[in-house]
């Protein structure tokens, strides 16, 4: 029996392409240990992106890989991950011990933005992330209603100095629609509503979050500006429809984000597709592929695309995302897909060492 070497290992492990990574894992630096015991080989891996739900599935691939090479009998594949932290400044006592915030914006409403949001914080918190997610939308907060959570429910407070976020669907959630009737009309002028947003940011616990999901209202005005100046946010991810009316919004959204100093992690097309409930049948009612034009543009990639379905509105309307609803069904593996590609992106970001509060000027350029 001829003794195994560590390149014969590597060698089998690189056989296995991650498809976020869009690399082998040797390449991509995730190879930790190898240990070779006469016919035994053990190896660590390390992902920096949630998979606790791929992560059997690729240590099995692996572990088969291992032992197809001559004189192995018995391969042992430990894979553990780990979500690392944007490098922030000093920032608020509330979101301390949070990793990394995500602004999830649109340059223009009625795109499916908060779906999005939402569907994403659930595809994150299943596989095994702590997430939190905040509605920042203050004049039409809706994910109070995408939760499931009861019209009327208040959150709790700690020495009526901290708010204690509502949880629902494995998620830390909080939205002026937990302070405010359903039917109360948010009147208020810009200073007001940037004012509401340091409160909600600044007064609930969050705690231990790998991931802060903010909710942004659409377009480019006092709310983002206020989270982009005041907080450290880590990334923003751009949700658009594939039409050209609202791809022009979608550039504004990414200037904007620019301006700020704050990474673009990728688009989001939404609506890409129509599938038809009858037929199956898939129609690109919006147009095709200006997501990826808009992409390429700006030198970011597309994250997901997503179709136009009956039923991602039916659970929303009912307060149970779809990734909730049946985490393994189709339309909620490409909600998963499009969350794992962010994680990816926000990691690799981070090893780049961003993540800085950015300081803001406005031009007229």
């Amino acid at each position: 029996m001829s003794d195994i070497s560590r390149a014969q290992a590597e060698a089998a492990l690189s056989s296995y392409i991650d498809p976020y990574l869009e690399s082998d894992l040797v390449s991509a630096g995730c190879v930790r240990d190898i240990r070779i015991d006469q016919s035994r080989i053990s190896v660590d891996i390390h992902l920096d992106y949630p998979c606790e739900f791929l992560k059997n599935g690729i240590a099995q691939m692996l572990q088969t890989a291992l032992e197809n090479i001559d004189g192995c009998d018995s391969a042992d594949v430990n894979i553990s991950w780990a979500v690392t932290a944007a490098n922030h400044q000093a920032e608020p006592e509330a979101i301390a011990a949070v990793k990394n915030i995500i602004a999830v914006a649109s340059g223009k409403g009625g795109v499916g933005k908060s779906t999005t949001a939402v569907n994403l914080a659930v595809a994150l918190a299943h596989d095994g992330a702590r997430v939190g997610l905040l509605d920042a939308d203050i004049y039409g907060p809706s994910q109070g209603i995408m939760l499931g959570v009861a019209d009327g429910t208040r959150p709790q407070t700690i020495d009526n100095k901290w708010f204690v976020p509502v949880e629902a669907h494995g998620l830390k959630s909080m939205s002026m629609a937990y302070l405010v009737t359903e039917s109360t009309p948010m009147v208020w002028r810009g200073p007001m509503v940037a004012g509401a947003l340091m409160q909600i940011m600044t007064q609930t616990q969050w705690g231990e979050l790998d991931y802060l999901i903010v909710d942004m209202p659409p377009g480019t005005g006092d709310i983002q500006l206020t989270l982009s100046q005041k907080f450290p946010v880590s990334g923003a991810v751009i949700v658009t429809t594939p039409q050209d009316i609202a791809l022009a919004d979608a550039k504004k959204g990414i200037e904007m984000f620019r301006k700020v100093n704050i990474p673009v992690l990728g688009m989001i097309e939404n609506m890409s597709m129509h599938i038809c409930s009858q037929c199956g049948h898939a129609e690109h009612i919006f147009g095709d592929d200006g997501a990826e034009r808009l992409a390429e543009l700006y030198d970011t990639k597309v994250l997901g695309s997503l179709p136009l379905a009956r039923y991602i509105r039916e659970q929303s309307d009912e307060g149970t995302p779809v990734v909730a609803a049946d985490d393994c069904s189709e339309v909620s593996m490409m909600y998963r897909h499009a969350a794992r590609n962010m994680a990816v992106a926000l990691a690799r970001r981070n090893a780049q060492g961003g993540g800085q509060v950015p300081s803001i000027e406005i031009s007229d350029d």
